[in-house]
């Protein structure tokens, strides 16, 4: 019975690691940010959304590591993820995939409604069509794969019964947009070398590593400036939200100066900041629009 039950929380722990739970953990959470600040939202269905979005975005990751088993293969950041490890066959790996996609697909449907779905839809071909090839053809594929970023707080706006003219959803989007730049060039920065080895083009072979430092950083202080400035479109209302949203730009921008210092072991530190960066807007803006108290009466209304 123990060694039945050893056997399963590995496979869970295996199927879990092709989900890449945190990375589905907050697209699920910019979905919820733009739930909430949309025109109509329902209390109830708050969840369900968050969660049919976190599963469309595991058969997502769990798509993309069946397609990349190869590259994966051969770089040491990646071996040991489990289908070039072996401890998940590639078939098992797609159909689980696929399984996700299309269980995430009718629960985004049903709850947020047809807009909703396309949007995750064009999500799932643009982040493993258009980029995962891209990104064996060019260093730059990043910039237009960030687009993923921006999508699922649309989906969330949408399915809240908002208008994708809203210039409240464009800097929302934006936002996330930027932060997945540096976000992955920071990996980038780090791993470069093995992409190389791997045959993939990599930043690291056309910059030096002092000048994608620099143009990291850049990105880093204008995401700072942005969120900033995301009040002037009415994502932050309250004066300890936007105390704390200067707190944090301050904050990252201090940290990310490293970058531009050179050393080394700054890179791990910036990029688990960034994150955790992303983290504090995306939790402020979600705290500010449900303590709004024209907010707050609209989910409390819709209870009943």
């Amino acid at each position: 019975m123990m060694s039945v039950l050893r056997k399963l929380r590995h496979s869970l722990r295996h199927y879990s690691d092709l989900c890449k739970i945190r990375v589905s953990l907050f697209a699920a959470l910019s979905t919820t940010v733009g739930f909430v600040l949309s025109p109509a939202p329902t209390i109830h269905n708050l969840v369900p959304l968050a969660l049919s979005v976190f599963l469309l975005a595991c058969g997502s990751s769990a798509l993309n590591q069946y397609q990349e088993r190869d590259i994966d293969a051969l770089m040491e950041r990646t071996r040991n993820r489990p289908i070039p490890a072996g401890t998940i066959r590639p078939l098992s790996a797609l159909l689980f995939a696929l399984a996700l996609v299309g269980l995430g697909s009718a629960l985004v449907e049903i709850i947020g409604g047809l807009k909703a779905l396309l949007l995750g839809l064009f999500a799932i071909g643009w982040y493993n069509g258009l980029y995962t090839h891209l990104k064996r053809k060019s260093a730059f594929a990043v910039i237009p794969g960030a687009l993923i970023g921006a999508v699922p707080p649309a989906i969330g706006w949408v399915a809240g019964s908002g208008y994708f003219a809203s210039p409240k959803l464009w800097a929302m989007s934006i936002l996330f947009f930027m932060w997945q730049v540096p976000h992955f060039w920071l990996i980038m920065l780090n791993f470069g070398r093995e992409y190389e080895k791997a045959g993939l083009p990599s930043l690291t072979n056309i910059f030096s590593e002092s000048g994608l430092r620099r143009i990291i950083f850049h990105w880093i202080f204008a995401l700072a400036v942005g969120s900033l400035c995301i009040s002037l479109y009415g994502l932050a209302h309250m004066p300890f939200i936007q105390l704390s949203f200067l707190a944090a730009s301050l904050w990252i921008t201090w940290y990310g100066k490293g970058l531009i210092q050179g050393n080394r072991f700054d890179v791990d530190k910036v990029f688990r900041r960034i994150n955790a960066y992303m983290f504090i807007i995306a939790l402020g803006i979600t705290l500010d629009g449900m303590l709004m108290p024209h907010m707050s009466s609209r989910l409390l209304f819709s209870l009943f």
